[in-house]
């Protein structure tokens, strides 16, 4: 299963940290098994998004910018833990723990 989101460059609204002011958005992808408990995880970050949990705005090189949120994604089919991919035995239960 592959989760794709589009985030708009935008700018920080009232109430926001630094109202009016840009950021960047970006385009985010992530990666969960093809299974029961991937669809489950799936809709469940699903809500998340939908709550404004999965992402946050995080200023890199002097902008600000759309970054991944404290939710853990797995970003790449492959490369293991280290390099946010496939194989990670714990990951579907950490991220269930998280959400």
């Amino acid at each position: 299963v592959c989760l794709l989101v589009k985030m708009l460059s935008s700018c920080f609204k009232v109430g926001d940290p630094r109202p009016g002011q840009p950021y960047k958005g970006g385009n985010f992808c992530a990666f969960l098994p093809d299974n029961r408990e991937g669809r489950k995880i799936a809709t469940l970050l699903k809500r998340a998004f939908e709550y404004g949990l999965t992402f946050q705005i995080k200023s890199c090189n002097g902008e600000e910018r759309v970054t991944w949120g404290l939710i853990p994604h797995k970003t790449s089919w492959d490369g293991g833990k280290a390099r946010n991919g496939y194989p990670d035995a714990q990951y579907l239960r950490e991220v269930c723990t998280v959400l």
